[in-house]
């Protein structure tokens, strides 16, 4: 019964250092995805894999940390960060006002003239 509560333990660890991946994925995602929206002009393409190369190159340092600590490389956690990045890349896309191929930029003159009477 004492093994059972100890490999539920350890596999509790594990997926829970998997979100934290996912999560550090995304938040590398989401500034890549903001620093290849405004170079790109808000290309749809480059804003998706610049989240994703932002999200890759966290967590090709950390695994790469890790290692030189002693630890041992860990793909799955690579790919965790890595699908938390596409996830967020993606979902900026989907969630962005956009006409085209490029986002929609709101005019901020347009939108105080229709507020007032």
């Amino acid at each position: 019964m004492g093994v059972v509560f100890n490999n539920q333990s350890i596999h509790s660890q594990i997926q829970e250092d998997k979100v934290l991946h996912f999560a550090a994925g995304a938040v590398s995602g989401a500034a890549g995805a903001l620093i290849a929206s405004k170079i790109s002009k808000r290309n749809r393409f480059w804003t998706i894999t610049g989240s994703v190369a932002a999200s890759l190159a966290a967590g090709l340092a950390k695994e790469a940390i890790d290692k030189s600590n002693g630890g041992k490389w860990d793909n799955g956690d690579l790919g965790a960060t890595v699908l938390g990045g596409a996830v967020v890349g993606v979902s900026i896309e989907i969630f962005s006002k956009k006409e085209g191929k490029y986002y929609v930029k709101r005019d901020k003159k347009k939108r105080k003239k229709n507020k007032d009477p």
